[in-house]
């Protein structure tokens, strides 16, 4: 690992408020005959709007009242899809489809219902979109002209990516049944277009037979079906050939994460086998042309995603260690990077802690993640494990605020991909198969002694946080294991069993993935639940919590702070009125950011 040079004494740290604004984001890029349109999400106001770049100039589509976002499997995705003259929307407040054109005028509900809508995209007049009513999910045909409503696809318990081929002949989606998730087991299905203009009955082209994970499928201009597939081990594009896929020349990588959103979009077929796409490689993103011909675009960026491409450039939202996400343009001739939104760097790079790869034994297996010093230049500085949510997600080697803001007021960070993460292949990402709270735990403790022992660190001075499932490894490390100082819990799980009784359909069956059946494994549940643990845990612990989490209930959190107060423990719990699971509104974001500051300080007997 690279020596930091200590940033200067006198620079103030990065204020949580500047941290919290910083934190900027886009989703759903697409390019079309009017442009380029992304969804912006901004901490302010916790809103998301669309925006639509032409000629050098954006423009805000989203008037006040509207914010585009959707909630199909709580996840949402695919708020946003172009039409021949606008764009259609799902509109937060209601989930309900609006229809805009690009001449500025109020938005026109297409929709009228308590269905929610998600994975948008339009074709042949209509828009294709996932349709959610209650716990019955379908596919579904809205007409864009009277949102007159057509049935596609019904069954299965879940569906995704809708996507008609150019042609219009064929229609392709992704759909899986309990008790799977996406990143388990999926089918690749594929309907015909009938003479009566419906569609016949859906073929399986991949996935009935064997478990694999099929996501983003593609048609290329001559209407050939491509997909991305971890029957090889990794996410890689293949393509339908003889009614069976074959694969296309790719790395041993990732070229997609996990899909808990619906609407991604990391790949993209070209023409005679080529295609773009981004993947990873020691958890950093790449960017190129592919396949018969190569060229790498990633230039300094470190994450992808959101590709997009016309006859000129290139399109993705893409971030860097020292900038955060961006809108940008490349051109594919010169290599040029525009940067069209985004790109926030709100400290001089001098003063950015930079991620470097951690590669690491744990148990009988090896770990990754990312670690940044403290910018402060002390030898052995505190350190802080940051362990990402899911937990089937990913944590990336760009710009965080949030991180920042630790470095610079001395703690190093290390940023997780405990085995069980993605973006590592299929068997690393399986893992966590009926080992949740155990391998996730024992590679949060490793790094500790293996920083440590590098002299990186000060291993008496290591602390732990998590939000949601990261909540729950921090809870199982300070209950299971005598390694850290003291943790804070984000919405974390306490109690994994009253979260299976509240959770939602899409992970309905997780939890039996992740530990087991909660009856006939009810032994290990309680071997691995916090609160049944709590006179386990000996260091102080602050907790935060949304009171409208349907997620993570409040009383989850109230149950713990109750349990380690009765223990005569230092205590600390916050808790905001108008958060859900996962905190959007920028003053609770820099409250609570302050707030783990401050209590990490008392516990070291610090001045605050």
């Amino acid at each position: 690992m690279n020596e930091t040079h200590a940033s200067s004494p006198k620079a103030e740290p990065l204020s949580a408020a500047k941290a919290v604004a910083a934190g900027i984001d886009f989703a759903e890029l697409q390019v079309g005959p009017h442009g380029l349109f992304w969804n912006e999400y901004r901490p302010e106001d916790a809103a998301c709007r669309v925006w639509h770049w032409q000629a050098g100039t954006a423009t805000c589509l989203t008037p006040p009242g509207f914010s585009v976002r959707s909630r199909v499997y709580e996840y949402g995705g695919g708020a946003v899809c172009l039409t021949a003259d606008g764009i259609v929307f799902v509109n937060e407040a209601d989930q309900q489809l609006y229809r805009q054109s690009l001449q500025g005028e109020t938005p026109e509900r297409l929709t009228c219902g308590t269905c929610r809508y998600g994975d948008l995209q339009f074709a042949n007049g209509q828009v294709l979109t996932v349709e959610e009513n209650g716990n019955q999910h379908r596919l579904v045909a809205i007409d864009l002209a009277d949102g007159t409503r057509h049935l596609l696809a019904e069954g299965a318990d879940f569906y995704a990516a809708p996507t008609l081929s150019p042609d219009a002949h064929r229609l392709a989606w992704i759909e899986w049944s309990r008790p799977h998730q996406p990143w388990t087991a999926t089918r690749l299905m594929v309907a015909e277009r009938l003479t009566d203009n419906t569609f016949g009955p859906a073929r399986c082209v991949a996935g009935d037979n064997a478990e694999e994970s099929l996501q983003q499928p593609r048609f290329d201009n001559a209407s050939r079906l491509f997909c991305l597939t971890d029957r090889g081990g990794y996410w890689q594009p293949w393509m339908e050939a003889e009614n069976a896929l074959t694969p296309l020349p790719s790395a041993a990588a990732d070229y997609g994460p996990a899909p808990w959103q619906l609407g991604g979009c990391t790949w993209l077929p070209l023409n005679d086998g080529d295609y773009l796409a981004s993947w990873t490689e020691d958890g950093f993103g790449r960017l190129g042309l592919c396949g018969h011909s190569t060229q790498d675009y990633s230039s300094d960026y470190s994450r992808f995603r959101h590709l997009a491409i016309d006859a000129q450039f290139i399109y993705c939202i893409a971030a860097s260690p020292v900038s955060s996400a961006a809108v940008i343009a490349i051109d594919r001739q010169s290599q040029k990077v525009n940067v069209l939104a985004g790109g926030v760097t709100p400290l001089p790079a001098e003063r950015i802690s930079r991620p470097q790869t951690l590669r690491y034994p744990s148990g009988s297996g090896e770990a990754h993640g990312f670690f940044y010093p403290a910018m402060t230049g002390e030898a052995k500085p505190p350190l802080v494990v940051f362990i990402h949510g899911g937990p089937t997600s990913a944590c990336y080697p760009m710009l965080d605020p949030r991180i920042q803001y630790w470095t610079q007021r001395g703690f190093a960070v290390a940023d997780l991909n405990y085995r069980g993460s993605s973006g590592y292949g299929r068997a690393y990402r399986q893992a966590l198969h009926l080992s949740w709270g155990e391998v996730d735990v024992e590679d949060a403790c490793a790094v500790v002694s293996h920083l440590a022992d590098r002299g990186l660190i000060n291993g008496d001075k290591a602390f732990i946080r998590g939000g949601s499932a990261g909540g729950y490894t921090t809870l199982c490390a300070l209950a299971f294991h005598n390694v850290f100082r003291a943790g804070a819990s984000l919405y974390g799980v306490s109690d994994p069993v009253a979260l299976g009784r509240a959770t939602h359909k899409f992970e309905g069956d997780y939890l039996d993935w992740l530990i087991g059946d909660p009856v006939q494994d009810a032994q290990r549940y309680a071997a691995r639940t916090p609160l049944l643990h709590a006179d386990n845990i000996r260091v102080p612990v602050i907790f935060f919590q949304g009171e409208l989490d349907a997620v993570v209930v409040p009383q989850q959190t109230r149950d713990m702070v109750e349990a380690l107060q009765n223990n005569g423990l230092l205590v600390e719990a916050h808790y905001y009125a108008d958060e859900r699971h996962g905190f959007r509104k920028a003053g609770n974001q820099a409250h609570a950011l302050e707030q783990e500051w401050s209590f990490y300080r008392r516990v070291m007997n610090l001045p605050l």
